[in-house]
């Protein structure tokens, strides 16, 4: 790709406080894009409506500029494009890839218990279900099996990261095992991460995905919805995860290592950047 065309992104959800696993990521963004005359785009991920507080997002933007971090405006918030969404899963329905369920949590979990070997991440227990029976009470799930049929054979993406660098191809039996029948709309916002990610990944043009390891599994999932879709591919670039010093990865509800609390206790970015080179790795 032309070193013009870079384009990678950052998108936080203003659940609770950047992290210094968010950071990493801002940054190795930032740089990945710098180093190849390409640009940075924030993206604020609030669709978990009643999770997402304005003042986390305000929170993210005093952080990053903190950091150092600038980007284009205006920024794109999913909570903004909830028509695109849906227009991406009615492509899908029309191509009869989906399929509603009202299957609860506790539904899916006696279903797994059953004895009679290892369970899928979803049994299967409304397949047989017509879209036409659709109502507000269903979330919408991916026939996987069809749609890695209807996507055809030599699926696969590229991977830049230092991890897992090189081609994957699709498999389906991981798929299919593995991630399953997934969600694309959940009852309650009429969309999923998985659609709202590939169609956000299109609209802005991402050319180079930057993420931690931790969401490697997902990718598969995105580049097949890419194709279904008819949108781009871009390439992936999976970095390290940045662990406490007891090996765990952090998470928003980690405070102690919440930029915010370095930025009071006085560190400056430069400091911090040296901290999270010092991090430890995950294995």
């Amino acid at each position: 790709m032309p070193p013009e065309a870079c384009r990678t992104r950052f998108a936080p959800s203003p659940t609770g406080l950047l992290h210094l696993g968010h950071a990493f990521s801002a940054l190795t963004a930032q740089a990945r894009a710098a180093a190849a005359g390409g640009v940075m785009l924030l993206r604020i991920e609030d669709i978990d409506t009643p999770r997402c507080k304005p003042e986390f997002e305000a929170a993210i933007f005093e952080d990053l500029r903190w950091l150092g971090l600038e980007w284009p405006e205006p920024v794109l918030r999913q909570s903004e494009r909830l028509q695109h969404y849906r227009a991406a899963l009615d492509r899908l329905i029309a191509q009869e890839l989906c399929y509603p369920c009202r299957c609860t949590r506790r539904d899916i979990r006696a279903a797994q218990a059953a004895p009679h070997g290892p369970a899928p991440a979803y049994p299967g227990t409304c397949r047989g279900r017509s879209m036409a029976e659709a109502g507000p009470q269903d979330a919408i799930r991916l026939d996987m099996a069809r749609a890695i049929e209807v996507a055809g054979p030599g699926l696969g993406f590229v991977e830049t990261g230092p991890e897992r660098a090189g081609w994957h191809a699709l498999d389906a039996a991981a798929l299919c095992g593995g991630l399953g029948d997934v969600v694309l709309a959940r009852r309650d916002i009429g969309t999923s991460y998985h659609v709202a990610v590939v169609a956000d990944d299109a609209a802005q043009g991402i050319t180079e995905v930057v993420r931690g390891m931790d969401l490697f599994d997902q990718t598969p999932l995105h580049r097949l919805l890419q194709a279904l879709l008819g949108l781009p591919a871009p390439v992936w670039h999976h970095h390290r995860l940045i662990r406490d010093a007891d090996g765990r990865r952090l998470a928003k509800r980690d405070d102690a290592r919440a930029i915010r609390r370095y930025r009071a206790e006085g560190w400056t970015p430069e400091r911090l950047r040296a901290r999270l080179g010092l991090m430890s790795p995950a294995p």
